[in-house]
This record gives structure tokens, C-alpha cells and sequence, in this order.
């Protein structure tokens, strides 16, 4: 890695750190496409922008993996106009997420009973918090969804949780329209992902070298 000079103000990361962040971003995204084919085999509800591919797969057909990387695709386009620039993860996330979730639908079954559904949205929820740390930690840039939060409340003013909640309301009220499933799942991930992702944060996040 070539030095920098210090009057230069950019953060520069160590190779090790750097060794250590991109196999943290490839499984954290691979984990986080896994907790939600998770969700969905537990058949209890899943996050809103999953009841947006739920509602596509049903219009349009295609797997609902291929729609999350097709949105995610989609949702990078509104970065243009808020000059929003995606990093290593951005890309990644697209790429990714979707493939990881078709490959553990078609591995999952949807369990026959109550309490192992609860488990299995319990365990899917989990997941993706873990996931969420492990992927943001690496610091290779934010996912499209996350980007367009950013890059919104950067340009408006308003506040993260205003311009997050506007998003996934709109998003989930675009999914029921187009018969994508709301379940106690849907509740549950809104309610539980924020603390999670917190949590995992704290212990997964690399520390930056100056």
C-alpha cells in the first residue's frame, strides 16, 4: 500500500485490517441473503422490501432472490441524482444477496408446525442482525437501500428515522398492493433489526488507522 503523506486527511487502513474486512463483508452478505430465505421458509412474514418481491414474483414471476437483485439494481439509479457513490459492499449487495437467499429457499422447507416457524423467524431475524454488523462493519460502503436513506436525508434535512420509515411504509404499501405477504414477521423485523444491528455493530466493526 503506498504512503500517504500526513498532511493528507484520509483514512488508510492497515493490510491486515484490510485482509480481515473483505472476507467480513463476503460472509456478512452472504449471511444476510441467507436469514432472508430464512424468513421467508418460516412463512410468517418478512421485511417490507421482501413483501415488494414477494408481490413482484407473483406479478411477474422470477425467483424472488433474482427481484432483490434486480431492486437493488434499481434503487442504485436514484443514487444519480443525490451523487451517492457506492463502494466494494454496494455492488457486492446486489450481486449477492439474492443468490444466497434463492440457495437457502430451495434448501428450506417451511416447517409443518407453529413453534418451529417461531424458530425459524426467530433464528432468520438473529441472523440478519449479525449479518447487518458484519457487513457494515467491513466499512466497504453502505447497500443500495441504505444509500438511499443516506443520500434522502442528506439532501432534505430530515431526520434518518423520518426518511427510513417513509421508505420502508411506502415500499411495504407497494408490496400489499401487489400481494406480497405481511405476517407478525413483518412486525417483528421492524421492531428487532434496529437494536440487533446495533448490538453486532459494536463488536464487528473494524477500527479505522489514521
Amino acid at each position: 500500500m503506498a504512503t500517504l503523506s500526513p498532511a493528507v486527511p484520509r483514512t488508510t487502513w492497515s493490510t491486515d485490517r484490510l485482509a480481515r474486512r473483505l472476507p467480513q463483508l463476503l460472509i456478512g452478505l452472504w449471511l444476510y441473503g441467507t436469514s432472508l430465505g430464512v424468513m421467508v421458509r418460516a412463512g410468517l412474514g418478512v421485511n417490507p422490501w421482501d413483501v415488494l418481491n414477494q408481490g413482484m414474483v407473483h406479478h411477474f414471476g422470477l425467483s424472488i432472490g433474482t427481484w432483490v437483485s434486480i431492486i437493488g439494481a434499481l434503487v442504485l439509479l436514484l443514487w444519480i441524482p443525490l451523487r451517492q457513490v457506492p463502494g466494494i459492499g454496494t455492488v457486492g449487495n446486489v450481486l449477492i444477496l439474492g443468490v444466497a437467499m434463492d440457495v437457502t429457499v430451495g434448501l428450506l422447507d417451511t416447517p409443518g408446525n407453529w413453534p418451529a416457524r417461531i424458530a425459524l423467524l426467530a433464528g432468520g431475524i438473529l441472523l440478519n442482525g449479525l449479518a447487518t454488523g458484519l457487513y457494515i462493519g467491513a466499512r466497504f460502503g453502505p447497500g443500495p437501500r441504505d444509500g438511499l436513506m443516506t443520500g434522502l436525508q442528506r439532501r432534505t434535512g430530515r431526520s434518518v428515522r423520518l426518511i427510513r420509515t417513509c421508505i420502508e411504509l411506502t415500499v411495504l404499501a407497494i408490496g400489499v398492493l401487489l400481494g406480497g405477504t405481511v405476517g407478525v414477521g413483518t412486525v417483528a423485523y421492524a421492531l428487532a433489526i434496529g437494536p440487533l444491528a446495533q448490538f453486532f455493530l459494536r463488536w464487528c466493526a473494524v477500527p479505522e488507522t489514521r
